[in-house]
């Protein structure tokens, strides 16, 4: 579920050095036991709320059929998902990654919640009426795949022109306040409705979306390193770890967070 490097970020970047992270599990794993984690935190949800008619059961047979069942979904998915993110126009847009795997899990898995139904409620459903079982998956499987995905799925990267290729205006120069105009932008970070500019010359903030604003960063090599964080690689001075968090120390010292979903593809893309 990660996004494919792009080759004109994969030179590392001066005064990194070594990974500090290379004690860490690997990513893989922790994120394999992160989601596993999820999951049984949903069939203990559905078996509070009775979902899909089984408030008639006593809330242990419940536990009993909604954790097992949410978690092997779980597996189900995590391996599916690694062959969908094989699919190169997937795996470059969450979206479509998550329609393709939220059908892919939802074929196999309504055989299974009809043959578990069976075992752990005693309730057989005739084979004709996996048709309509499948909709009630389906839709549970959606809402568990946007929910991973979401989780999952690394920032947004901006990129610098090719070599040889006309550098286009950064759109987001134009915004900078008076100021600051003229500066090296090295990160952008929002605080409610605001965001922070990081430059070469100081500080300040413009009203607008992070979103939007890394959108008119396109043409500085960047990447959104957390939900609230943009930073420009070449701002960049080392990687290090404020308790079990990561963060990128950039120029002028400030410290940007890194999201687990960001730090293996940053890593292999060479940031540290």
């Amino acid at each position: 579920m990660r996004q494919t490097t792009d080759p004109a970020r994969e030179s590392p970047p001066a005064a990194v050095g070594a990974s500090p992270f290379a004690d860490d599990p690997p990513p893989s794993l922790r994120q394999w036991l992160r989601n596993l984690a999820i999951a049984a935190a949903a069939g203990a949800f559905m078996a509070l709320v009775g979902a899909m008619d089984t408030s008639r059961l006593p809330l242990w047979h419940r536990l009993l059929y909604w954790v097992p069942l949410t978690m092997a979904g779980g597996v189900l998915g995590h391996a599916l998902a690694l062959y969908v993110a094989k699919i190169p126009h997937a795996r470059l847009n969450p979206w479509l990654f998550g329609t393709i795997l939220t059908f892919a899990i939802a074929v196999p898995a309504t055989f299974v919640v009809w043959g578990y139904t069976g075992l752990v409620v005693g309730d057989w459903m005739p084979i004709t009426g996996l048709p309509m079982l499948f909709i009630p998956v389906l839709v549970i499987t959606a809402a568990m795949t946007a929910l991973m995905t979401a989780l999952n799925w690394p920032g947004r990267v901006t990129h610098a022109p090719a070599p040889g290729a006309t550098a286009q205006p950064v759109r987001l120069m134009e915004r900078l306040p008076p100021k600051l105009k003229g500066a090296a932008i090295y990160a952008v970070s929002a605080e409610d409705h605001y965001l922070r500019l990081h430059t070469s010359k100081g500080t300040d903030l413009i009203l607008m979306r992070l979103a939007d604003a890394i959108a008119e960063l396109e043409g500085l090599e960047g990447a959104q390193t957390h939900r609230s964080w943009w930073v420009a690689r070449d701002a960049v001075e080392s990687a290090g770890r404020e308790g079990d968090r990561a963060v990128l120390v950039l120029k002028g010292g400030v410290e940007a967070p890194v999201s687990r979903p960001n730090v293996k593809p940053l890593r292999d893309a060479g940031w540290f």
